[in-house]
């Protein structure tokens, strides 16, 4: 299959070089990343380990963007984007990796060629030219409006070629905003309290991850998704411990100074409960507070 990753950071490299090993790859990055990889390869550590030569360019050619599938691993807040430039090419389908509930965003400018998705693997971009996994995860990935497609099973079945464990999901309605229960839940705490994952598994700072998760479950049921505040504990729960080494990419945006997605997670959460009478005053806290940080000029 021929993938473009539009996007690769963290999750984006591992992810795409992995499937480098079976697939034909193009990296869409930002240098000294991208140049590093072009030169000379692509190295994947920790808990997985793959050397690989996928392509790799800062500046995609409508061409380059002609493929049978695009995956795209950017920041939330620059979806908007990437999907107008997504768009200056041909992709067969495009599936959304990002944080976020970011398909809207891409449908409007790609059409009925968008899959929801989601992704759980912990990363880490450590240097120029280097991943490493923190954490073996999932995907999955389906129809926006759920059931069950031939194209989402041709994608599930590609990853695994790679060997990613990944499934094609006729609930991704669901999945979607579990996902987000799960970014509202550990992200930004962690980023707060500057600890890898791994600390949300007992303590404070738990119970503040599992308010922000059952608070998205809520918004998500007034929107009509059966999503219960258990399920999305629980789904907190599932990858702090399967990601609990890992230092979530809020806090490495935070440890670089560098804008995070709070907006893009907890404020979604935030702006979405209004309509529906829910209070969400974790969520409204945890974008808060790392708003203003981003407003004192710490953040770029």
């Amino acid at each position: 299959m021929d993938i473009v990753v539009f996007g690769a950071g963290a999750l984006g490299s591992l992810v795409g070089g992995l499937l480098a090993r079976d697939h034909h790859v193009t990296l869409v990055a930002r240098d000294p990343h991208a140049r590093r990889v072009a030169g000379q390869g692509l190295r994947v550590t920790g808990e997985l380990d793959a050397r690989v030569r996928p392509r790799a360019t800062t500046d995609p050619t409508p061409a380059d963007l002609t493929c049978d599938l695009a995956l795209v691993t950017v920041k939330a807040y620059d979806t908007a984007a990437a999907a107008r430039t997504l768009a200056t090419g041909d992709p067969a389908v495009v599936c959304a990796l990002s944080n976020g509930l970011t398909e809207e965003t891409l449908v409007a400018e790609l059409g009925d060629r968008v899959l929801a998705g989601s992704a759980t693997y912990g990363a880490e971009l450590v240097a120029p030219g280097e991943v490493r996994c923190t954490g073996v995860g999932r995907i999955h990935v389906g129809e926006l409006d759920g059931g069950t497609s031939e194209r989402a099973a041709r994608v599930a079945a590609a990853f695994r070629e790679a060997g990613l464990d990944c499934e094609a999901d006729p609930g991704m309605p669901r999945r979607r905003w579990e996902k987000l229960a799960v970014n509202a839940g550990i992200n930004a705490v962690t980023a707060l309290a500057r600890v890898e994952n791994g600390a949300l598994a007992d303590g404070p700072a738990r119970d503040v991850a599992h308010r922000a998760a059952r608070e998205t479950a809520r918004v998500a049921r007034a929107e009509g998704v059966d999503l219960t505040d258990d399920a999305a504990v629980a789904a907190v729960d599932t990858v702090v411990e399967e990601t609990a080494a890992n230092r979530s990419s809020m806090l490495q945006d935070v440890e670089r100074g560098s804008r995070t997605e709070a907006s893009e997670i907890n404020g979604a959460v935030v702006d979405r409960a209004p309509a529906h009478g829910v209070a969400t005053p974790t969520n409204r806290t945890l974008a808060d507070l790392l708003r203003a940080w981003e407003a004192a000029g710490i953040a770029e």
